[in-house]
């Protein structure tokens, strides 16, 4: 089995220097650091990282912390995070929460004391809860915030979501439509807040009202997004296209207006948000927003092992047109 010592004694440098590169310490020379990689991949070396976590504290394990209740948008997080720390010679440890526990920062404590992570990822809501997100960072170790709007460029890893907001009701608009619906997301999820920014934003630049009546509340599951639809589609004058906020809930507005005896896209045009597998799958396909969510699970994991590779802006959004829009009868 190749040893640290073999590494050294291939790059000509000492066993401590290696493991100063190895461990990612400063002021090692790039031509040193260089030599010594190079050696490493040569003869296949792989860290014993029970013994690096003796010598130098590190556990080389990164917790991810979520309560959401969209397994697809966590699934895509968690391959992007895995696949980025099997690289990087980390191990990815998922925890699901109940954001509402009153003992939640409690069992953070438990996880720091039996594994000592050297960094925790956050995804939303628990990326949004500023006060349990400065308790975790005092506790010790990198933190990562996914679709955060606070902490400071080195922990905050999202995307454009009012952009992406305003992307999708350009399209809508462009098909000539003028009654949207919306159906909001969590109100404990500040991307959501931002996905409603920008449909109002929307409204107004193209010299439309906002009329309330035309906004739901949804949850971010199907169950309330078909609950949202049913009183939209019950108004007088009913909306021509719906913009629900996550896939989940476009799927219940579908759902709704198959109810109303309504044909989509012909009596009403639907958009989602995140492309998740469902709005592939179902008929008619949705039109929708792909969040590059593989990428900032990845990211998450970059930011903490690595702060100075960490993305400084947003990543980007796509608009994925399918087959649930059209333009208004008549």
């Amino acid at each position: 089995m190749t040893t640290i010592k073999d590494v050294a004694e291939r790059a000509g440098v000492s066993i401590k220097t290696v493991s100063r590169v190895l461990n990612e310490e400063p002021h090692v020379r790039a031509q040193v650091k260089e030599r010594v990689l190079e050696a490493a991949r040569e003869l296949d070396y792989k860290p014993n990282r029970a013994a690096s976590r003796l010598a130098g504290g590190r556990s080389f394990l990164i917790a991810h912390l979520y309560d959401n209740p969209n397994p697809s948008y966590i699934s895509a997080l968690h391959i992007g995070a895995a696949r980025r720390c099997r690289e990087l010679g980390y191990h990815l440890v998922v925890e699901p929460v109940n954001s509402q526990d009153k003992d939640l920062l409690g069992l953070v404590r438990r996880l720091f004391a039996t594994i000592a992570p050297d960094g925790i990822l956050l995804s939303p809501p628990l990326s949004e809860n500023t006060e349990f997100v400065e308790s975790v960072r005092q506790l010790g170790g990198r933190i990562a915030l996914i679709s955060a709007t606070h902490g400071d460029e080195w922990t905050h890893i999202s995307t454009d979501e009012r952009g992406a907001s305003k992307a999708i009701m350009a399209h809508l608009l462009g098909l000539g439509h003028r009654r949207i619906g919306f159906v909001r997301g969590h109100p404990q999820h500040f991307g959501a807040t931002l996905r409603y920014d920008g449909y109002c934003q929307s409204l107004v630049e193209a010299g439309l009202e906002l009329e309330p009546a035309l906004v739901a509340q949804g949850y971010f599951d199907l169950q309330s997004g078909l609950e949202a639809t049913r009183s939209l589609l019950a108004l007088p004058e009913r909306p021509t296209a719906i913009f629900a906020s996550n896939d989940e809930m476009a799927v219940g507005v579908l759902m709704a207006a198959r109810e109303f005896g309504l044909n989509v896209p012909e009596d009403l045009s639907i958009i989602g948000f995140d492309d998740t597998p469902m709005s592939r799958l179902i008929s008619p396909a949705l039109t929708t927003v792909r969040q590059p969510l593989e990428a900032m699970g990845a990211a998450g994991v970059e930011t903490i092992v690595s702060p100075d590779k960490a993305p400084r802006d947003y990543l980007d959004f796509e608009i994925i047109l399918r087959d649930s829009c059209a333009p208004p009868r008549g």
